[in-house]
């Protein structure tokens, strides 16, 4: 199996939750699994566009994940994503909705909101924002983002939501 899967995120956050979450079922059916972060790039859709070209002429696959952030919606961000990087393939780019905080949340169970400390979860964490999310961080973790992001995903369940 010489499968070999690119995957574009924002930053830090984004990274740590595909490396422990999607990375370790993505395994099943890739080999390898690279994640690149591309927002702090200089000039991150050339840099992405050509990073892109490169993977398809190997005729290997990719997934670019980004945030919904201002956009009206998923279609309009992915025609906004189309006109920066035109060769890229449609059904390659993965919207997160609302923000990738948002992910993390949807992934904690009553239990383990009560053991960290988070209070009610709400039912939907579809339009989380990072300052909503910021806002539900335990006080024992105020300096610490990260460190609560990482508690997070020890116990995050897929089937949660």
């Amino acid at each position: 199996m010489d499968n070999v899967l690119y995957i574009f995120v924002e930053g830090n956050d984004d990274e740590r939750f595909f490396e422990e979450v999607l990375v370790p079922i993505l395994r099943r059916k890739y080999m390898d699994i690279k994640i690149i972060k591309y927002a702090q790039k200089p000039n991150k859709f050339e840099y992405v566009r050509r990073y892109i070209e490169s993977i398809q002429s190997m005729g290997k696959d990719y997934i670019y994940v980004t945030d919904v952030n201002s956009s009206p919606c998923v279609t309009a961000k992915k025609e906004e994503i189309r006109g920066s990087l035109e060769s890229i393939d449609d059904s390659k780019i993965l919207v997160v909705v609302k923000e990738i905080e948002s992910w993390y949340l949807a992934g904690v169970d009553a239990d383990s909101g009560k053991e960290l400390k988070i209070g009610k979860i709400p039912p939907s964490t579809e339009t989380l924002t990072k300052e909503d999310f910021n806002r539900l961080i335990p006080r024992k973790f105020r300096f610490s983002r990260v460190d609560f992001l990482r508690e997070i995903l020890k116990n995050f369940s897929v089937e949660n939501r």
